[in-house]
């Protein structure tokens, strides 16, 4: 068996490239991202925080942390490198809950203009390193969920809700990201994806590939898959993504 490349990371998107979105991994992807791990280093970058990515990913945190070479959950702001704790940061620290509250009372007097086929409960969701908007509410149900991601085609509920955003909140340093097919997430300038990027940047790494289905202007997987640092590849599915990353490895 040939070595394993050590210079080559391979950082993947959850939704929409390993799994359908908010669904759980297949067997056969975990299987084929084990055989991956034995070509190359593998790691994770997901916009949610840990749990979600457990329960799509793992079988428990344990699992999922031993699973890969480097865990990324909230773009990176919370850091599992070899199984082991690495760094975190905090939204509220860093933004201040004067901000905060502002931000959060403008988005609920918003959403309770709207009117959608349906709405159900959670719409703002509170993360160590975002807050995730969620105008149906994080509760629905898969059926619900995709009834909105159509309704949301048509109607552009999350474009305009983050156009309001963006003005409301102009100069204020928040970065709007829209992904999935729910919610949008809020973050500091600078905390996208590329935010991971800090944490392997001294370790020795001569390519760095990032796989991911949101990566038009907008989506949450654009900015670090225009990164110069990275060489960027847009898939549609879970299969399409074995079937590049097989292309390049296999």
């Amino acid at each position: 068996m040939p070595e394993k490349c050590s210079k080559t990371l391979c950082l993947f998107d959850v939704d929409g490239t390993l799994t359908l979105p908010r669904q759980k991994v297949t067997q056969d992807m975990k299987d084929f991202m084990l055989a991956l791990r034995e070509k190359v280093v593998v790691g994770l970058v997901g916009g949610s925080d840990l749990n979600k990515i457990v329960e799509q990913l793992g079988s428990n945190q344990t699992d999922l942390i031993n699973s890969y070479d480097y865990v990324f959950s909230e773009n990176g702001l919370v850091a599992y490198k070899g199984g082991e704790f690495l760094s975190e940061q905090s939204i509220q620290s860093y933004l201040g809950d004067e901000l905060l509250q502002d931000f959060i009372n403008y988005c609920l007097g918003y959403m309770a203009k709207i009117k959608l086929p349906v709405k159900r409960g959670t719409f703002i969701e509170f993360r160590k390193g975002m807050l995730n908007v969620c105008p149906v509410g994080r509760s629905c149900s898969q059926k619900e969920r995709e009834e909105f991601f159509q309704f949301d085609k048509t109607h552009n509920i999350r474009k305009d809700f983050v156009a309001a955003l963006q003005k409301q909140f102009e100069g204020k340093g928040l970065t709007f990201s829209i992904g999935g097919q729910i919610s949008f997430d809020v973050f500091p300038d600078g905390w996208d994806k590329r935010f991971c990027l800090g944490h392997v940047a001294n370790e020795g790494f001569e390519t760095i590939h990032f796989f991911g289905d949101k990566t038009m202007a907008g989506g949450n997987d654009f900015e670090i898959f225009s990164d110069p640092r990275t060489i960027g590849h847009t898939v549609t599915s879970p299969d399409d993504t074995k079937k590049q990353v097989s292309e390049l490895f296999f």
